[in-house]
């Protein structure tokens, strides 16, 4: 089952490169064609690395891993911290600072700062022991914390894998993340360097909305990943029960193959072909909307029911002798 459709690919804008002038050799084999001195990704690899960055995140997460997810890009801050919250994963949308990932055990101390400030109440004076001064002191440090850490409280130690959005920006992330051995999970644009990523996604990291789609749906393979995790101790204890339940019955084992078959039926979807197709060549034209043709299928099955008819219509029957 496809995790994204063409169509979400192209309203999103993930087709478009950088100007031709920008680009990274390297890139070439992701590159599908160029339009007015800008490169156009081929859509079809990047549906495949989706779907490989997909599983590849839903089995870290579900053997009990943690994602990061980084951007600090502008356009990046805030799907970063939107979809990592709404899975519970930390995430970097502010400033990466140096040794996050290589000096984890000198930024768990600062977070373990952070979580004493915030023990504080700064508006009861009285209580807290201290001047206006320290607490206004205390205050300004607990939001440069806030603001730098926040969205790390909580990783308590160094994360099984890295969501990146540009490469190129994060290169202090990248760098990290490959010394520690930790895979990479990436948009590559036309200027950046695939051999930097172990899961490339080919696309556009600059528009707003292609940066939405894709980290969304790398949020939604952690939550599959999590659903995996929880729901798997239920699973064996479900399947550990069905051994003792009652055998069904000849016409009901034969009626539940039957419905299998139908589902099985169901899920195969031929015209999904027709549409990529249709899609790929939107993307080489650069149209918005592509002219619905009529199939010739329909137009020959027209012209063999006109000849049909025509020969009745002609013959002169048993009508012409009666005449006579």
């Amino acid at each position: 089952m496809a995790v994204v459709t063409m169509r979400q690919l192209l309203e999103s804008g993930v087709h478009f490169g950088h100007q031709t002038r920008r680009w990274n050799p390297k890139m070439k084999r992701f590159i599908f064609t160029e339009r007015n001195g800008i490169y156009i990704v081929d859509l079809q690899q990047s549906l495949t690395f989706i779907d490989s960055a997909y599983d590849f995140v839903s089995q870290t997460v579900a053997h009990g891993g943690t994602v990061l997810f980084v951007g600090t890009k502008k356009q990046a801050q805030e799907p970063v911290a939107e979809q990592a919250a709404r899975v519970g994963m930390p995430y970097v949308n502010q400033r990466w600072l140096g040794g996050m990932l290589t000096n984890f055990s000198t930024v768990h101390k600062r977070l373990q700062r952070l979580k004493e400030l915030e023990q504080i109440d700064f508006d009861d004076v009285a209580a807290s022991g201290l001047t206006k001064k320290e607490l206004l002191v205390l205050r300004r440090e607990k939001d440069k914390l806030s603001k730098t850490l926040g969205g790390i409280r909580d990783m308590a130690k160094v994360p099984s894998a890295v969501w990146i959005v540009d490469t190129n920006k994060e290169h202090l992330a990248v760098d990290e993340a490959r010394k520690l051995g930790i895979p990479v999970v990436a948009i590559l644009d036309t200027n950046c360097d695939p051999d930097q990523v172990d899961y490339p996604i080919p696309g556009n990291d600059d528009a707003i909305r292609a940066v939405q789609l894709l980290t969304r749906v790398i949020a939604d393979a952690v939550a599959d990943g999590l659903l995996k995790r929880h729901s798997g101790a239920p699973a064996a204890a479900e399947g550990a029960g069905t051994v003792e339940a009652e055998p069904l019955a000849e016409w009901e084992r034969e009626l539940l193959a039957g419905a299998e078959a139908d589902l099985a039926a169901a899920d195969v979807t031929p015209a999904a072909q027709p549409e990529v197709a249709e899609a790929v060549e939107e993307v080489a034209e650069q149209v918005a909307e592509t002219p619905v043709v009529e199939t010739p299928a329909a137009e020959a099955a027209e012209v063999e029911a006109a000849e049909v008819e025509a020969p009745a219509a002609d013959e002169p029957g048993t009508d012409a002798p009666a005449e006579a």
